[in-house]
């Protein structure tokens, strides 16, 4: 199992290049990061999970964000370190690299709780089984902490051209994912609900949005939890779908039932 911002074994430089060939990539790259830094707010630590060469790493820091970055290539770390170099000199970035399994174990070597984790260009559709990730994410996390994931979006109906999409939409509806083979290993798509069921119970599934278009930067916000009805039309024009997770409001002990405080 892989842990990577790309489908394709590339190096840090031929990413970076290939991450900008498409308009759609570059709007879609631009408005998550816009989205992060509202989500994390001024002077936030953000945690960057997945985060190949260091474009969205390089964005927070400049923002004034303080940023702890992972990725398991070691290359396209090697690349991260170059490209961000002066952040990490004054400390504003911290990079870390090593295998998944060491990543889960050390839970992931922050020193503090961070106020949000960003997993941009889809590296939660590279693992398998997500439970374990959303308890070490739980566990970096202050209480009121979130994650915000772009992942690759099911419902698109660009892929409906594709067979491999019409062979496994049964798959989709029963299951609510499907797995692909890729370069590094299984890609899963998944549907909303399996999204909330893996989060489960250390986060819920706050809000959905749809990756902007060919000819729009914004992103459009919707209530989740569930893949049906509108959100899912609202979603069928966009090959990324960006996912926020919030830790559930837990009950007081001193106030009545059903008041979340």
């Amino acid at each position: 199992m892989s842990v990577c911002t790309s489908e394709i074994a590339v190096t840090g430089a031929e990413y970076l290049a290939a991450m900008t060939v498409r308009a759609s990539d570059r709007r879609a790259r631009a408005a998550f990061q816009s989205l992060a830094m509202d989500v994390a707010g001024p002077a936030a630590t953000v945690f960057d999970f997945g985060a190949g060469p260091g474009v969205d790493a390089r964005c927070y820091a400049e923002h004034g964000r303080r940023v702890v970055a992972y990725d398991i290539d070691p290359g396209m770390a090697a690349f991260f370190a170059e490209y961000c170099q002066d952040l990490i000199r004054d400390e504003r970035v911290e990079l870390h690299t090593g295998s998944y399994q060491d990543f889960l174990a050390r839970g992931a070597f922050c020193q503090q709780r961070v106020n949000l984790v960003t997993a941009n260009f889809a590296p939660l559709s590279l693992i398998t089984d997500l439970r374990e990730l959303f308890a070490c994410f739980a566990w970096m996390t202050r209480p009121d902490g979130a994650v915000l994931a772009s992942v690759l979006n099911p419902y698109f109906l660009g892929d409906l051209r594709y067979g491999w999409w019409w062979r496994n939409a049964y798959r989709l509806l029963r299951d609510g994912h499907y797995s692909l083979p890729g370069a590094q290993g299984n890609i899963v798509r998944r549907g909303l609900d399996d999204f909330s069921r893996q989060c489960a119970p250390h986060f819920v599934l706050q809000r959905v949005f749809a990756a902007p278009s060919a000819v729009s930067l914004s992103t459009r916000g919707y209530a989740a939890p569930t893949g049906r009805g509108l959100a899912c039309l609202r979603l069928t024009a966009c090959r990324f779908m960006f996912l926020l997770f919030r830790k559930p409001v837990r009950r007081s002990a001193s106030h009545a039932d059903g008041l979340l405080v």
